[in-house]
């Protein structure tokens, strides 16, 4: 069985959506795995990873604004400020989402639907550089 794993940045132009499948793909790529499974982790509590539909850009722009709803920045409600008003909002709508996902690896290549891609969830609103760790294990 081989392992590998890889870590890769991701520069965010603030809350959003920004799709990391060519990233991910290449670390698979790289890992020479045939046969397994692709482990996507991500090192923040403000930001998370998601896999959703990545033909039609509506579709991002409803989930961030569902978002946006179930956890509006500013709500007075929360106490952990200490970075502003986007700063607990931002660990909630982490909380709810995913900080890492897995993806079989079938014939060497993410076994993703026609239409999924892997997307980095930004949630603070300024500009960040987000580290992904990529853990493939498999056979050849």
């Amino acid at each position: 069985m081989v392992h590998f794993q890889e870590t890769f940045e991701v520069a965010t132009g603030g809350r959003g959506m920004f799709e990391v499948t060519a990233q991910v793909c290449a670390c698979v790529a790289a890992s020479r795995v045939h046969t397994g499974l692709c482990v996507v982790f991500c090192r923040h509590t403000s930001c998370s990873l998601a896999i959703g539909e990545n033909a039609d850009p509506s579709v991002q722009a409803d989930l961030l604004a569902w978002l946006e709803r179930i956890c509006p920045d500013g709500d007075p409600r929360t106490t952990h400020v200490a970075e502003g008003p986007d700063d607990m909002p931002a660990h909630l709508r982490a909380t709810i989402t995913r900080t890492s996902e897995n993806i079989p690896i079938v014939a060497g290549s993410l076994a993703l639907g026609t239409w999924q891609g892997i997307y980095l969830l930004e949630h603070r609103n300024q500009a960040h550089r987000r580290r992904l760790i990529v853990h493939v294990s498999g056979d050849e």
